[in-house]
């Protein structure tokens, strides 16, 4: 599918992953919305790319609704939604001071995975309503795992769980919604400069930079967004989940 011109929902588009795609997708032609919790974020990048800024709580199922109504409304429905947004806070099932509140692992399943489900169910049911592109196309949704949802480290229990969702849902959505020309991917990052990594100390940032086998350095948001278009671009890419890591395997911890 060729960006050009065709309506784009990116969520967490304020910031990382998101924006990078955000910019890439304006820059292919794109009439981006880019939807965050951070309204100020969103404005942000909205007003670098000419996008539309909407507030959006993934997880919660009437700020989703109004949010894609608003993007509709102005670019009209979208053939493209990429899911970015998430959190990754971590905590062990069993801590210092007794089991995990269930209500933070109740939090990243909302927000990650219930999240991206939400928008695939709101924005699917647009997409299904367009007319084919010239190959059959009607759209194209992206979804963001990680490389957490098969080698998730000692902590990381609600956050691979929320990825490791991802990845399941991808085939099932992707068989469901190929009746209506509608391909469904996901992107299973590694190690990449979020702010969080980049503001830890340049030794913990060296040591974490070597455990990648090549290129032995982090991912960039960039490389992300790269990736996001080939999917754009290459129509046979569907139902996969593509590890964006640079060969690495957590070890435990």
């Amino acid at each position: 599918m060729d960006a050009k011109g065709h309506a784009a929902l990116v969520t967490g588009g304020g910031s990382g992953l998101g924006a990078a795609t955000a910019r890439r997708l304006a820059q292919a032609g794109a009439k981006v919305a880019v939807l965050d919790i951070n309204l100020d974020g969103a404005k942000s990048v909205a007003a670098e790319i000419g996008g539309l800024a909407v507030a959006c709580d993934v997880a919660d199922a009437a700020s989703a609704e109004a949010a894609v109504a608003t993007a509709r409304q102005a670019h009209g429905a979208a053939r493209v939604l990429i899911n970015c947004a998430g959190i990754g806070p971590a905590a062990r099932i069993v801590g210092r001071e007794g089991p995990m509140p269930l209500q933070d692992f109740s939090r990243v399943i909302n927000i990650n995975l219930i999240g991206s489900f939400n928008l695939m169910r709101l924005a699917a049911t647009d997409m299904s309503k367009l007319e084919p592109l010239a190959d059959g196309e009607r759209g194209l949704i992206v979804s963001t795992a990680s490389v957490a949802a098969y080698d998730g480290q000692i902590g990381q229990a609600a956050y691979a769980a929320s990825k490791g969702g991802i990845v399941a849902l991808t085939l099932p959505a992707a068989r469901e919604l190929a009746r209506f020309g509608i391909r469904v991917n996901a992107i299973a990052p590694g190690i990449f400069g979020t702010p969080m990594l980049l503001g830890m100390p340049q030794n913990v940032q060296d040591s974490l930079a070597a455990s990648i086998p090549f290129p032995s350095r982090f991912g960039t948001a960039e490389e992300y967004a790269k990736l996001v278009m080939h999917m754009l671009d290459n129509v046979m890419l569907n139902g996969e989940v593509v590890r964006l890591d640079g060969a690495i395997r957590m070890p435990p911890k």
